[in-house]
């Protein structure tokens, strides 16, 4: 979903994390109630009211509770992260991260007693205490919270908020620091043009870059530009990243796992693996190298995504992971619904039962614009994940600097977050040896043939349409392991006194049009369905592609790297990384695609996609905004990752 825009200063929201944890009001007499901060998003305004949110209408929702000593969980996550720590490695197991700071059971007791009271039901209360699960109706929240609940029209959309603060017993408000979910939120895939039902690429294309050069087409920037590719295959995107020879040599991620989080859970998803898999030479799944869970636990509500788009993000997550790290074993864990509570409440199963040591997570929210509390909770979580050697990833985004999208420049949640690795994306070259070509910054820009078949209209390079996420938080300060490397003209973008975190961290393969191939199970116009491949793109191809590689760094060191943020920074400017800068010359190539989705019949409509199209995000040398570091390079990024001293080097 698309959300309103506020502009606020780095150092005042950063500061607004932490008063989120805490009551608006500081004292109330026995059996007063305290409002709490951070539940009303700053679109519930009047201006933008739709009408009273149905009174029989189903809330679901978390009372959160986080941790104890919250500022010491905070700092052993930095220490067991920092590989200049004496901590660094020395992961706690969850029942010890609970023993230390999961909030007490009289205070989940208390919690549950007066939900009860209020006539909800409680759904559920996670091992770490982290939030008490609940349920009602609008009538039982506007009662016991004291609030007005609204829907809203934001941004074409209709959504569910709070008019005003919720309010708790006085005696609840020492232990419970927000209310998760009274206002609607759902998670977008970040995944370009998944097939709503049978897709396939159009033709012609190219095998490899630069295969097929459009000569029948008007030519572009002084010469004529090649094809798009098919759709990279896992030899071709092994070949350019390097570590085809790591993984011919047993370095391919076995006894590590990795989790994927989404929502939904594709039906077909094993026979779609596996043959995508044995159709590009790589090894199927084996027995019990893959699951697919829906996660327990979970306060559900209606639906609100669409569930084809997150099958194809499944499907693509896993073959992605499956395709770099094919010795890995691979668990999905699938919410039930795209709300950010069904999100969160999956990946604090996956975090606090440590199911796997690396997470990819392909989705997120457009730009910052969210709930303090519901910001608080997902740094409650990522923190945990940091503590327990859990390395959470997340796409840094497929609107780059979000001005075409919400009209003002904002990285995207919860990919700023200092506490998650945010990767970006690139526009990737790979020649007919699965050689590395090229790489430049992923932002595209489309122009579209004539009817006369002539000219491309507009002039090149044409309207911008996508590109990787990046920029500068204005939620979060710019975290220590980016200091010394950022230039200050990114972290200091908003404000030269309170530098803001900036995104991505490091970047792969995510333009749709160097993408990469997948297979699904589709159903097709004529009601048949069938397995078919195509090729597809966004920083959804990005953060699983580096989760794969990921997992063969952990199998080479021995240990989980966990929160890998400051040791990546560590090796700024250094071997491990191919830097990503501007091409000298424009890039582009032809775009064809099927008028119909699926085949010729109908035509086939042909586009021109300019390359590095970046708007205010620049691809520069060295650290940029676009591309984070770079992107990994092959076997000197596995050396230094996995370098087995780090954990004896301080």
């Amino acid at each position: 979903m698309r959300r309103s825009v506020r502009s606020i200063g780095v150092g005042s929201i950063a500061a607004a994390l932490l008063v989120a944890l805490l009551v608006t009001t500081a004292s109330a007499a026995p059996g007063q109630g305290v409002k709490l901060g951070g539940s009303v998003p700053s679109w519930a305004q009047a201006g933008a009211l739709k009408s009273a949110a149905g009174p029989g209408a189903k809330v679901s929702f978390h009372i959160q509770l986080g941790w104890r000593n919250a500022a010491s969980a905070a700092a052993l996550a930095k220490a067991v992260s920092n590989p200049r720590s004496r901590l660094y490695g020395h992961y706690l197991t969850p029942a010890q991260f609970r023993v230390r700071f999961a909030p007490t059971m009289s205070a989940v007791a208390a919690v549950r007693a007066w939900l009860l009271s209020q006539g909800f039901t409680v759904t559920d209360v996670p091992a770490n205490r982290l939030y008490v699960a609940a349920t009602g109706t609008v009538a039982q929240v506007e009662k016991a919270f004291a609030v007005k609940m609204n829907v809203y029209k934001v941004q074409g959309a209709s959504l569910r908020a709070p008019a005003q603060a919720p309010t708790v017993p006085a005696s609840l408000s020492r232990v419970v620091t927000g209310v998760v979910g009274l206002a609607q939120h759902a998670m977008k895939p970040l995944i370009i043009a998944p097939p709503p039902a049978g897709f396939r690429n159009g033709q012609p294309w190219s095998r490899y870059w630069g295969q097929a050069v459009a000569t029948d087409k008007p030519s572009a920037y002084g010469t004529s530009q090649p094809y798009a590719v098919k759709g990279y295959t896992p030899k071709q995107l092994r070949g350019a990243y390097g570590t085809s020879s790591a993984i011919r040599h047993g370095n391919d991620g076995r006894g590590v796992t990795v989790a994927v989080i989404d929502a939904f859970a594709a039906p077909t998803i094993v026979y779609d693996v596996n043959r995508f898999s044995t159709d590009n030479g790589v090894p199927p799944f084996r027995r019990h190298q893959f699951k697919q869970i829906w996660a327990p636990g979970l306060v559900t509500e209606a639906a609100t995504g669409d569930e084809q788009d997150w099958y194809g993000e499944e499907t693509l997550d896993i073959e992605a992971v499956h395709s770099m790290a094919p010795g890995a074993r691979v668990v999905f864990y699938a919410a039930y619904s795209d709300q950010d509570t069904d999100m969160d409440a999956a990946l604090n199963w996956v975090v606090d039962h440590h199911v796997a040591q690396i997470v990819s997570n392909s989705y997120g929210d457009l730009g910052e614009d969210l709930p303090a509390d519901q910001i608080a909770a997902e740094r409650a979580i990522f923190i945990q994940a940091a503590c327990e050697g859990i390395g959470l990833y997340f796409s840094s985004g497929d609107n780059g600097d979000e001005v075409d999208t919400l009209g003002a420049r904002q990285t995207d949640n919860p990919a700023s977050s200092p506490w998650v690795t945010a990767v970006g994306g690139t526009s990737l070259g790979v020649g007919k040896h699965y050689n590395y070509l090229f790489e430049t910054g992923w932002g595209t820009s489309k122009s579209v043939l004539t009817d006369d078949g002539s000219a491309w209209d507009p002039e090149p390079p044409g309207a911008w349409i996508y590109g990787g996420g990046g920029g500068t938080s204005q939620l979060f300060a710019e975290p220590w392991y980016q200091k010394h490397v950022v230039p200050a003209s990114l972290s200091g973008w908003f404000s030269t006194t309170n530098r803001g975190r900036v995104v991505p961290d490091i970047s792969m393969d995510g333009d749709p049009t160097t993408g990469m191939l997948v297979g699904e199970t589709q159903t097709w116009s004529d009601g048949s369905v069938s397995y078919d491949t195509y090729r597809i793109g966004g920083t959804s191809v990005s953060c699983p592609l580096f989760a794969g590689v990921m997992a063969l760094v952990d199998q080479r060191a021995g240990h989980p790297r966990g929160f890998v943020n400051p040791l990546l920074y560590l090796l700024a400017d250094s071997h491990a990384y191919r830097d990503v800068v501007s091409p000298s010359d424009t890039m582009a190539a032809v775009r064809s695609d099927y008028a119909n989705g699926e085949n010729a019949n109908d035509g086939v409509v042909f586009s021109l996609r300019s390359l590095n199209q970046t708007e205010s995000l620049q691809t520069t040398p060295g650290y940029d905004d676009v591309t984070g570091m770079g992107s990994p390079n092959g076997a000197a990024f596995l050396r230094a990752l996995g370098w087995r001293g780090w954990f004896h080097h301080h």
